[in-house]
């Protein structure tokens, strides 16, 4: 049984506007560029007691979808966070750097004033980026082993940048005239592979300082990076075994690097279409999805399963046999793995999978239903292992967002799985971390 209360984010990339649903009259999609649309946001999941939000980015703009669609066009997320700070308090402001395309001396000092502006609130989410490298020259991605290996030296950089001017080298003694004990400030003087920087940070430390690691992504590389780094893990575990192992094989290599096992936690992604009825709830699912152009499922189907998707008879199980190689330069090879284990144990028809999150190259946890069903969803997995806790992603339509806020949070509160109070100034403080 769970006995201590799950880490709970919000997203901010505002999902209850996504597939068809920013098309309701009440989704207020033309505010997505409007602080005080997040704003608001934030502020209710403070008081709810969430510890913290979550915006994640993306540096391209992916033209066919905007067709119908915002996707993730979007304010920069260091920007809109540190916005946010001012008109929040306790709520943990978790941001997205990508390590590709960054040079680590900017991020370094981006996180490090995001945790001054916010009093210490900071997170930083660390991704390898899937897309955007012809915004930023002609060079292809490389493989996923030499960009986690960048990504674990870009790390090392940004933390050594903030250890390189602590906040008591500052003396400020007006009597004296000594405003910094040079002797407690030094050059990192990093040579690596990838990067070379001098320093220090000219941002300072905050005294005690401790800012939060985020890390997305579920490969084997993935999960050597974060075992070796984060302190929690954003996955996409479209049920309990799958979230069982995940976590499990994250405990594992924690324990090898030579960390405790609970110094990661594992949080899915909840896709959550809330209503007062199951019936309502299915047809909120339903009316969002209903537009979403079919076609460009059955392309990823095709290139993910290696399969002949056009000639396959829809009604027909489709088995592990019958599964191909998967086609080169699929976008996350992570997500067409989740879809292959789920033909190994369902055997779905393409009709069946057609339905299914994973087919979306997304393969979130997904619950549609009341806020009981939400409830009894979440106590599973947190009794059965399968997560630590999770960043909610709520669907449809605003109500969805609502009723997770204000119905949802409540009842895990009375249940022992969400705090009830901040027990900390700080977001590490709140994740009792050191």
């Amino acid at each position: 049984m769970q006995s201590s209360p799950l880490c709970i984010g919000l997203s901010l990339a505002a999902t209850w506007l996504s597939a068809s649903a920013w098309r309701r009259p009440d989704s207020q999609v033309e505010r997505l560029c409007d602080l005080d649309f997040y704003r608001r946001v934030a502020q209710r999941a403070e008081d709810a007691c969430l510890d913290f939000v979550f915006r994640p980015d993306a540096l391209f703009l992916d033209l066919p979808a905007l067709a119908q669609g915002p996707g993730f066009s979007s304010l920069d997320p260091a920007l809109l966070l540190a916005a946010l700070a001012r008109d929040t308090r306790h709520i943990g402001l978790v941001t997205t750097a990508a390590t590709s395309f960054n040079p680590p001396y900017v991020v370094a000092r981006q996180l490090q004033s995001l945790d001054w502006i916010s009093d210490g609130r900071a997170g930083w989410n660390i991704v390898t980026a899937l897309d955007g490298s012809q915004n930023f020259g002609d060079a292809p991605l490389p493989p996923s082993a030499q960009r986690y290996r960048k990504a674990l030296e870009f790390t090392e950089v940004v933390q050594a940048l903030w250890r390189s001017y602590p906040q008591d080298a500052v003396l400020a003694d007006r009597t004296s005239g000594r405003y910094a004990d040079l002797a407690r400030i030094g050059p990192i003087a990093h040579r690596g592979e990838y990067f070379s920087v001098q320093g220090p940070l000219n941002v300072p430390a905050r005294a005690g300082g401790r800012i939060p690691l985020f890390q997305a992504g579920a490969s084997d590389w993935g999960r050597d990076f974060a075992a070796r780094v984060a302190d929690a893990v954003f996955a996409a575990t479209p049920d309990v075994a799958c979230g069982q192992a995940l976590r499990q094989d994250l405990r594992r290599r924690v324990a090898a690097y030579g960390r405790e096992p609970d110094a990661i936690r594992m949080l899915p992604g909840l896709s959550l279409y809330l209503a007062p009825t199951r019936a309502q709830a299915r047809a909120l699912h339903e009316a969002t999805h209903a537009g979403q152009d079919a076609s460009r499922k059955r392309h990823y189907i095709g290139q993910a399963l290696g399969l002949d998707v056009e000639h396959l008879d829809p009604a027909a199980p489709i088995t592990a046999r019958m599964l191909g190689q998967p086609q080169k330069g699929l976008r996350s090879p992570t997500h067409a793995q989740l879809l292959r284990r789920l033909i190994e144990r369902e055997q779905p028809c393409l009709r069946e999978l057609l339905a299914r999150p994973e087919a979306s190259a997304s393969a979130h946890w997904t619950v549609v239903g009341t806020v009981d069903d939400a409830v009894d969803a979440i106590r599973q997995r947190a009794d059965a292992g399968a997560a630590d806790g999770f960043i909610a992603l709520p669907g449809g339509a605003m109500q969805s967002l609502d009723l997770f806020l204000e119905a949802v949070v409540p009842r895990l509160a009375a249940l022992g799985l969400a705090r009830r109070a901040y027990a900390s100034t700080t977001f590490a403080g709140n994740l009792g971390l050191a």
